[in-house]
């Protein structure tokens, strides 16, 4: 029997990876990239004990605890330093790549009709499911040994071989922890927009009671599998046993989805769909309210997020002024000789971050539209009297308003925060038009994801590697003194960094008028082109 349900796991994982031949190596890259480029800038940042010292004491501040967790301060060395500030982060965006790309095997293969086709063949009930799982914890375990030998080979003196392999394993077990979560929630969803939903909610929550009880009753955060990974203490006492956690939590999650998938009928799930209304609303038989429909979870998801991120960034900035004071190095990179505090001069560095995670939703909101086409949906649309033009500006008006939504409520979130932690606080114009003036750049990255959906669907997804390229150079070309042209390349290379800068109106009236321009292209090129089926 066992081998009746499991046959052709072998050949549905090289299937698997083949689907994924690019996906997983740009996640790897990143992941390594980001991971061994930190402590080599936190050395020439922090390159005395006392400047780490002084890092140290900002970092007991509570919201940093709640941010990234509890670790010794006092032996604040560069290793304790990358494994407090980047750990429990970079396991964050673990767990997320694994929700998405289990997600896209499991439930979405099975909204697709692949699962069916697959079960049409000579293969098992439980091969599908077993051949991602074990695709994935394999990936992990490659992501744990690369992290680990990466950081070893920096050759760093208080980053031990014991401390590296136990950060990458940290990473490695959130991951296949979260695959584990992700295939239970594939069984008892109805569709993979639920089983994303389910998924990252236990993340999210995971993170929160982390976050409150290392504030409160540190003890209690051992109830959460994101307090595991802060439990490891790399390059400390490089404890192992939430790795072992981990991986008795994964196994059990494995069963029971195993479990699950073998006694439930193909593309039904255990959470019954909300049953709606009889008759839809007017407004949602308009292509904007259907859109608007499917993405209603997602939006208020990210709306709360990027508030939460405003909130979190803007509760640090009482104690910056103090910190930057007693570290030469900052001091070196923010010259207060302007008449600007050195406060001031963090917050367009704050808000170019910002900025770029708030641009993550409105592109996705663009995007949802070449996704519907995929799946074979969008010709119901066009069927009817719908025109493609209607259908498209329907998507365009959603992704538009959402970015101007996400970047406010970061702006609001760091001035709410900032008002409540800092003696002389700025005022609410300040960092709200400081957040806003990015919001043309916002327009360019959503009129590059229209321009790629109308021309060339298929490579739609080069506007994440354009926006990770505008990360990049923006938030590390001061820190690495990249020549500036590459900042031109990015839309947001020409934002004025207020309250520093000048208002420059000249690039904000070029880029939203390049944005229409670019727009008007894909409509032209979405009304041409013909549409997948």
């Amino acid at each position: 029997m066992a081998d009746t349900v499991y046959h052709q796991t072998g050949r549905l994982a090289q299937f698997v990876l083949r689907r994924d031949r690019i996906r997983i190596p740009i996640w790897l890259f990143g992941f390594l990239f980001f991971t061994l480029i930190v402590p080599i800038a936190f050395l020439g940042l922090y390159g005395s004990q006392e400047d780490r010292d002084i890092m140290a004491n900002t970092m007991e501040n509570p919201a940093m605890v709640a941010m990234v967790g509890p670790a010794d301060l006092t032996n604040y060395t560069i290793g304790v330093m990358t494994g407090h500030q980047m750990l429990l982060l970079t396991a964050v965006v673990v767990g997320l790549m694994n929700i998405l790309l289990v997600t896209r095997h499991t439930r979405g293969d099975e909204e697709s009709g692949r699962i069916e086709l697959i079960r049409s063949l000579p293969a098992g009930r439980l091969a599908n499911l077993t051949a991602t799982v074990s695709v994935y914890s394999g990936i992990n375990l490659v992501l744990a040994l690369l992290i680990g030998v990466g950081l070893y080979l920096l050759n760093i003196e208080s980053m031990d071989l014991e401390g590296s392999l136990l950060y990458g394993a940290a990473l490695g077990g959130t991951g296949i922890f979260f695959t584990g979560v992700t295939a239970l929630f594939a069984q008892l969803s109805e569709s993979s927009r639920g089983t994303i939903g389910f998924s990252i909610g236990v993340l999210l929550i995971a993170y929160l009671v982390r976050g409150v009880t290392d504030v409160s009753i540190e003890a209690l955060s051992w109830i959460s599998p994101l307090g595991w990974v802060t439990k490891t203490e790399v390059y400390g006492a490089n404890n192992w046993i939430p790795i072992v956690l981990l991986l008795i939590g994964s196994i059990i999650l494995f069963a029971i989805a195993n479990y699950l998938n073998a006694i439930r009928d193909l593309e039904a799930g255990f959470f019954s769909a909300k049953s709606g209304k009889r008759y839809a609303s007017r407004f949602l038989q308009t292509p904007l309210g259907l859109a608007l429909r499917l993405q209603r979870t997602g939006i208020i998801a990210w709306a709360i997020g990027l508030f939460v991120i405003g909130v979190s960034y803007g509760s640090v900035l009482g104690d910056l002024d103090s910190f930057f004071e007693g570290n030469e190095m900052m001091m070196q990179m923010l010259d207060a000789s302007g008449g600007h505090s050195f406060t001031e001069q963090f917050i367009p560095m704050l808000m170019v971050v910002m900025a770029i995670l708030a641009t993550i939703p409105p592109v996705m909101a663009m995007n949802k539209l070449y996704g519907e086409e995929k799946k074979g949906r969008i010709e119901h649309f066009l069927a009817r009297s719908v025109s493609r033009t209607k259908l498209m500006a329907s998507f365009l008006i959603i992704a538009v308003i959402n970015g101007f939504v996400m970047v406010s409520l970061a702006g609001i979130g760091l001035w709410v925060a900032s008002a409540a932690v800092m003696e002389d606080p700025f005022t609410f114009g300040t960092l709200f038009v400081a957040a806003i003036v990015y919001y043309p750049a916002i327009l360019i990255m959503i009129s590059v994801s229209l321009v790629l959906i109308g021309l060339k669907p298929n490579f739609s997804s080069i506007v994440w590697f354009y926006l990770f390229y505008s990360f990049m150079v923006l938030y590390f070309g001061g820190l690495f003194d990249m020549p500036t042209w590459l900042e031109k390349i990015s839309p947001f290379g020409y934002i004025p960094g207020l309250p520093i800068d000048n208002m420059e109106i000249t690039p904000i009236i070029i880029l939203t008028g390049l944005a229409f321009i670019m727009m008007l292209i894909g409509f032209i090129g979405y009304r041409k082109r013909d549409i997948e089926v």
